[in-house]
């Protein structure tokens, strides 16, 4: 791709993602607006899309090629300050949240070199796959209008969405969504419910100034 056409493409997306960031963060506006980014839009494919993108070794990998498990899949690049801020809790669930069925993936839309280096810096323990141009194609896949970065999809153990989380992942946020899915897997909720449930949850939890 040319350095300039990826280059714009990179400022674009910052620019949504952080005015999308604030307006989740913003105390001001953070429950009408989380109420709404949580509930999947009319676009959204009921079942994770399909996207093969190259992994930390050079090789195609689909993203389906971790059957039967709940995944959380993150999108995010290097310049993205939130998504750098939400690495360490991703490496926590991936360590902590494993052994339940779940499965962090993530999908670095940005130069696969810069990639690589930071993700040997700050220490990634989860798989990642790499696309520029079709990194965003993947993005789009899940029909959200002016999403920024990061993202979050998260599924139960059928790759059914769950939840589409934008902006940066806190804690609690995550195990509201964690919980949650396990009691779909469990059969005690149903995905209609369970999205249902999620949104509630979510825009009860205390908002951070």
């Amino acid at each position: 791709m040319n350095k300039f056409v990826l280059v714009a493409i990179a400022m674009a997306a910052g620019v949504v993602g952080f005015f999308a960031y604030r307006l989740v963060g913003s105390p001001q506006h953070a429950e009408p607006v989380v109420a709404e980014l949580q509930r999947p839009a009319s676009g959204t494919p009921e079942l994770l899309p399909a996207f093969s993108l190259q992994n930390r070794e050079g090789q195609l990998q689909s993203i389906q090629d971790w059957p039967q498990k709940s995944m959380i899949v993150n999108f995010w690049a290097t310049w993205c300050a939130p998504c750098r801020r939400e690495i360490p809790l991703l490496n926590e669930l991936q360590r902590t949240r494993s052994a339940e069925g779940f499965q962090v993936v993530g999908v670095a839309v940005d130069c696969r070199e810069d990639v690589l280096r930071y993700a040997d810096e700050i220490g990634i323990d989860y798989p990642i796959l790499i696309g520029e141009q079709d990194g965003l194609n993947a993005v789009n896949a899940f029909g959200v209008e002016a999403v920024g970065f990061p993202f979050t999809a998260f599924t139960d153990a059928q790759g059914r969405i769950i939840n589409l989380h934008i902006g940066e992942l806190k804690a609690p946020q995550a195990k509201v969504i964690l919980d949650t899915i396990s009691r779909v897997n469990a059969g005690e909720l149903t995905p209609a419910t369970a999205r249902t449930a999620v949104a509630q949850a979510l825009a009860a939890l205390p908002h951070e100034g």
